[in-house]
């Protein structure tokens, strides 16, 4: 279960707003700011830091990706963002490190809230290869890594991500390797399993006739 959160929410629609802070409270979180412009949001966000971002993409002034970027570009903050348009050129700019989430709306209560849990819980393992890289670019490297190797873990053990995560951390610490070694080995076993580019034309060929 998620810990009460201090949540800055953005949006230029005034009953998205009201929205948010009805439901947050709801859900045992605290708005501590809901700005109508992406500006006011960095404006807000930059001096008192949330624990996590909720923030609509097309805003006037500065957009919700723009504005989460330029909080984030020293210290990643947790982000959903949310669309009223599911476009595919949107969702290509929304994938950042720092935004871990991505809803269209009109949102469900209990949409907002498997968001908002799936976002912390994403960022804590972001937080833990950070301690394990030691600096902020290596661990948003690693991530990339560790992402792949859990989607295999994923497939191959029928596990959730979280569950895949914690596999990972396991692996790691009973062989005393870095989680990224470890997703590294997995992603070469994946590829042995891969047939090579001429077995798969030969199959291919077969098929054919």
């Amino acid at each position: 279960m998620i810990s009460a959160l201090r949540i800055g929410v953005a949006d230029d629609e005034p009953h998205m707003r009201e929205y948010y802070q009805d439901t947050l409270s709801l859900l045992g979180h605290q708005v501590i700011c809901a700005a109508r412009t992406g500006r006011e949001l960095v404006q807000h966000c930059s001096g008192d830091r949330p624990d996590l971002i909720i923030a609509d993409i097309r805003m006037p002034d500065l957009d919700g990706i723009d504005a989460v970027g330029e909080l984030s570009r020293e210290e990643p903050i947790p982000t959903i963002l949310v669309s009223a348009y599911n476009d595919r050129e949107l969702f290509e700019r929304t994938k950042g490190e720092y935004i871990l989430a991505y809803l269209v709306k009109p949102i469900k209560q209990a949409d907002l809230e498997a968001a908002i849990t799936i976002a912390m819980q994403r960022f804590e393992q972001f937080r833990a290869l950070r301690r394990e890289a030691g600096a902020l670019r290596q661990a948003l490297e690693d991530r990339k890594l560790i992402e792949r190797a859990k989607g295999i873990l994923m497939k191959r053990a029928g596990l959730d991500e979280e569950a895949a995560f914690l596999r990972l951390q396991r692996v790691a610490r009973e062989s005393s390797q870095k989680m990224v070694e470890v997703a590294r080995s997995i992603m070469k076993a994946e590829a042995a399993f891969q047939p090579p580019e001429t077995d798969r034309a030969k199959s291919q060929s077969k098929d054919s006739t």
